[in-house]
């Protein structure tokens, strides 16, 4: 479970607020217009950014000053960070140790990652020999390596098209489910939260709001800021 204790991040003219509770194994789609501050409340609960005010709390602990990699927190950006200079397999390989000294256990994780997300026939092909879709699997193998309960998705498949956008969905969720993770995705397309998250996080004029169920939030009864955003 993820607590958002009346956490504030204020950083020039720049304000989110957020206070509310993320479930265990739930599925959240971050959704809210350009600049509301989604990608910042990932960052906040990764570790990336500190906190003006507030506490976040992962399962009942404080993260007060604890470093992003010492959080059971993976992850992925857009910019899915894969090191042009190695094969598909090391890439994964970083998510379990930085200086590749892999223990033989070690070694079968990486490549039991690779297979679930399909690049096994690619392990020793460098991401510029690869498309876009599978460069992002690299990203997700990694993170699976990292057995890490809570999974961060900030739009990590915004410039795929829309058939291969729809594939990636689909395997996160299957992910999702099978390692009981807490995924929070950010996104700009409704369909999108839609399609995999059981509830909506919405982000608008500085407030990150309390998830509401995907059915309640596309329901047609929201309020005006929703509205405006989803067009409605």
């Amino acid at each position: 479970m993820i607590r958002l204790a009346q956490t504030v991040y204020d950083s020039e003219g720049f304000r989110l607020a957020a206070d509310f509770e993320i479930a265990r194994h739930s599925f959240s789609a971050v959704l809210g217009p350009s600049g509301a501050g989604k990608s910042t409340l990932l960052s906040l609960i990764a570790g990336f950014l500190p906190l003006t005010l507030g506490h976040v709390i992962i399962d009942g602990v404080e993260t007060d000053g604890v470093p992003p990699a010492a959080r059971p927190v993976s992850m992925i950006f857009q910019d899915h960070n894969a090191f042009a200079h190695l094969d598909s397999w090391t890439n994964v390989a970083l998510g379990i140790s930085p200086s590749l000294d892999l223990a033989e256990n070690d070694r079968a994780a990486v490549d039991e990652a690779l297979a679930r997300v399909g690049l096994s026939a690619l392990a020793r092909k460098r991401p510029g020999e690869m498309s876009g879709g599978e460069v992002q699997r690299i990203a997700l193998a990694r993170a699976l390596v990292r057995q890490k309960p809570i999974l961060l998705l900030d739009e990590p498949f915004a410039a795929l098209d829309p058939g291969l956008r729809q594939q990636m969905l689909a395997l996160v969720n299957e992910l999702h489910q099978e390692r009981r993770l807490t995924t929070l995705m950010v996104t700009h397309e409704p369909k999108d939260a839609r399609a995999v998250a059981d509830q909506v996080i919405f982000i608008d004029g500085g407030e990150a709001r309390p998830p509401a169920p995907t059915g309640r939030f596309f329901s047609g009864k929201q309020d005006k800021a929703v509205s405006r955003y989803l067009g409605t």
